[in-house]
């Protein structure tokens, strides 16, 4: 990464932060952009090419714990695709961990409010595509796109179950340990699975 990506990854670091900050002390719907701007020392244009829309502010951490984790992935193509998986769910876990208050706030803001549920919906949706795509790669067959479709779902689903379950234990649950749990079950065959009628 050049000079200049670093600095716009710490500009756009920067005002995701002092987003938080202010949603954390005012609320979501009580505070503006431009409240943002200043609060991050930028102009409300600058602060507009990196996040469109105020929900993008919200999803941010979100969608930086997902694709990281996407890219280390990527830069392990050798591990079997079992372990890349269960690589690529700790480390979306490790890094969500890192900051559970934002975690909680996500949460918090999304819960009552449409918009901010549609735009972390998008980014689940083009997480699991993303992660499909690199699943293909994997496969003995690439083009089995059911199989790899289906494969980064069940990773997605596992994150959003373990994480709704911390959340809803408070933050005071282990992440890890609900993963593990999580996973066995699927493993284990103890998830119903839909099956023909055999009557």
């Amino acid at each position: 990464m050049g000079i200049r990506e670093q600095k716009m990854a710490r500009t756009r670091r920067l005002i995701s932060e002092k987003a938080f900050e202010l949603f954390t002390c005012n609320g979501y719907q009580q505070t503006t952009i431009e409240q943002i701007a200043v609060a991050a020392e930028v102009g409300p244009r600058t602060l507009y090419r990196y996040f469109p829309t105020k929900e993008t502010l919200v999803v941010e951490f979100v969608r930086t714990s997902l694709f990281d984790a996407l890219e280390e992935l990527h830069a392990q193509p050798v591990a079997p695709l079992p372990v890349a998986l269960n690589t690529v769910i700790g480390r979306v876990l490790d890094v969500m961990a890192t900051d559970p208050a934002r975690v909680l706030a996500v949460y918090d803001i999304s819960g009552p409010n449409g918009s901010v549920r549609a735009q972390l919906g998008d980014v689940l949706w083009s997480w699991r595509d993303a992660l499909a795509a690199e699943v293909a790669q994997r496969l003995d067959d690439p083009s089995d796109r059911v199989t790899a479709q289906l494969t980064a779902a069940l990773a997605i689903n596992v994150i959003e179950v373990v994480v709704r379950s911390w959340v809803n234990s408070g933050g005071t649950a282990d992440m890890r340990t609900l993963a593990a749990e999580t996973t066995a079950l699927l493993r284990d065959g103890k998830i119903p699975v839909p099956t023909p009628d055999q009557a």
